[in-house]
């Protein structure tokens, strides 16, 4: 199960990219993430910064189907900041 701690409370790692989709929903998110991991070698960590509450269900999916982990999930004022790190 997805945990969604506060903002600042997540994962302490540094990400190497950064997404920024709020404002847009259902694909775009997930979509725009998978493009962007999919770009992206081992190790590197990729922000993605979204509101749209679909992408809580939408970002596990996504991990599970690919080579990815997601660090954490931080929540403030609506808006979420997923870390998700590239594996092999």
């Amino acid at each position: 199960m997805l945990e969604v701690v506060a903002l600042g409370e997540g994962s302490t790692a540094v990400p190497t990219h950064r997404l920024n989709v709020v404002g847009f929903f259902c694909p775009v998110p997930v979509a725009e993430a998978k493009k962007a991991l999919s770009s992206m070698d081992s190790g590197q960590i990729l922000e993605v910064l979204a509101d749209d509450p679909e992408s809580l269900h939408d970002m596990p999916l996504l991990s599970q189907r690919g080579r990815n982990t997601i660090l954490s999930v931080e929540q403030h004022a609506g808006e979420f900041r997923f870390l998700i790190e590239v594996n092999e």
